[in-house]
């Protein structure tokens, strides 16, 4: 009976399937999206933080996360060492792309390096400095955020040492140059952006339907591997694995550290249930992160019993609660404060622990509250909030279902942006329950 259940699975399909573009045609949009940020985006954030020399140097299979991100579509690692160069010169309105490396990296930046002409690298790298003699050098290094920390020991040490101290005093951290680049959507990137939360919110509601569940039938384990494969099966990728969870009347609410880690594992999925998922995937180097609720109607039942209903409205309360508090330049621990603040005020029960959302699915940007840290978080936290940035809305409410006896957490996440507008869903969210049937 499960394997029938198994190979029934494999045969479904929906309009998602056609939404995905071939390998490549995907090359093509990387590529153009590319050069509209390093034409386009990389000036102004160089000139916002006051950095007119960026050197990033990485190894291959040991790359800087953000030079990963800079890497051409058929580029999918280093090669050797690459140092890439950018060097802005803002009185001429020019930006120079560099690659000090025996290869153009991509179309957009040169190659700058003949071997045969000058045998040392680094050496090479030096000229660059000394022609354009920049104010500043920026290196990838960072106390706060591990995706602006790229440039490893032995390449910060063979780099330093070669400058002369007048050069060694330019150099200074790119952390927020570093973090300005992987949180800053285009115009490009935002129409690709909903097409993807929408492949997401599709697979969801494949997921939470009676294609896929049967109620004393399917484990949550089956409606895990369900979304693993659907995503599989349409030339996509994961980045971290999903998780499907159930809430029942006749079980305790779980603490945080359950919820988040310790889920149990292969539960039986029945009538009655509230059940939750936590899935995002990866596509055209963006990614998503969602999580969205269903309930599996008891017999006779048409609908989600009333109770729940209003324990999910409650969730989408504390969503509007705490993106009506979003501001530019209001930092995340500021924003987090004021939404718990207003949240509690209001009678609910929340916990916040919003994250930037884009090239990473735990991206770097303002950290709005951790699950763990919900007086703020230090460094990450401080950091102020940019338009044209986009993040995954995470959040949860507890609420008390006397129905039930007992407490049940609504728990959602949905992809969002920040605009010269103010805030929006990338595409949409979730405002009622999703009904198994």
């Amino acid at each position: 009976m499960r394997r029938l259940i198994v190979l029934a699975l494999l045969f479904i399909t929906t309009i998602s399937t056609s939404q995905v573009l071939s390998e490549r045609d995907r090359a093509t949009v990387i590529d153009e999206v590319l050069a509209d940020r390093f034409n386009n985006l990389l000036p102004k954030l160089m000139d916002r933080v006051d950095i007119d020399m960026w050197v990033v140097i990485s190894r291959e299979y040991n790359e800087d996360p953000v030079l990963k991100t800079m890497l051409p579509s058929t580029w999918l690692n280093a090669r050797r060492r690459t140092i890439l160069v950018f060097y802005r010169d803002k009185k001429a309105n020019t930006i120079e792309k560099l690659a000090v490396a025996r290869y153009n990296v991509g179309k957009n930046i040169i190659s700058a390096w003949d071997k045969e002409k000058q045998p040392d690298q680094w050496q090479r790298l030096l000229e660059i400095i000394e022609k354009h003699s920049p104010s500043k050098i920026g290196l990838n290094y960072s106390d706060n955020y591990g995706l602006a920390d790229g440039v490893v020991k032995t390449d910060y040490d063979a780099f330093i040492s070669r400058l002369t101290p007048a050069q060694q005093a330019k150099v200074v951290s790119a952390e927020q140059l570093a973090v300005g680049w992987l949180e800053t959507r285009t115009a490009l990137e935002v129409g690709y952006f909903e097409q993807l939360v929408d492949i997401t919110h599709d697979i969801i509601k494949d997921a939470f339907s009676a294609k896929v569940i049967t109620p004393d039938v399917t484990s949550t384990d089956d409606v895990v591997w369900y979304l693993r494969q659907r995503v599989t099966d349409m030339g996509l990728e994961t980045w971290f694995h999903p998780t499907v969870d159930i809430q029942r009347s006749e079980e305790k609410l779980e603490s945080h550290i359950v919820s988040f880690s310790n889920r149990p594992e292969g539960k039986i999925i029945q009538k009655g249930d509230l059940i939750h998922c936590d899935f995002g995937i990866t596509y055209l180097r963006l990614n998503t992160d969602c999580q969205q609720h269903a309930y599996v109607p008891k017999d006779g039942e048409t609908k989600a019993p009333d109770f729940l209903i209003k324990a999910f409205k409650d969730g989408n309360k504390i969503q509007d609660i705490l993106t009506s508090n979003f501001e530019t330049g209001r930092s995340g621990n500021e924003i987090l404060l004021a939404a718990l603040k207003e949240g509690k005020e209001a009678g609910l029960r929340p916990s916040i622990y919003t994250h930037p959302l884009g090239m990473y699915g735990h991206a770097a940007g303002p950290t709005i509250g951790m699950w763990d840290s919900q007086g703020g978080v230090p460094g990450t936290g401080d950091y102020p909030l940019y338009e044209n940035t986009g993040y995954a809305i995470e959040l949860n409410t507890t609420v008390k279902i006397p129905e039930w006896n007992k407490d049940i957490r609504i728990m959602l996440e949905e992809a969002g942006f920040w605009g010269e507008n103010g805030f929006r869903y990338v595409s949409g969210r979730q405002e009622e329950l999703m009904l198994v049937d």
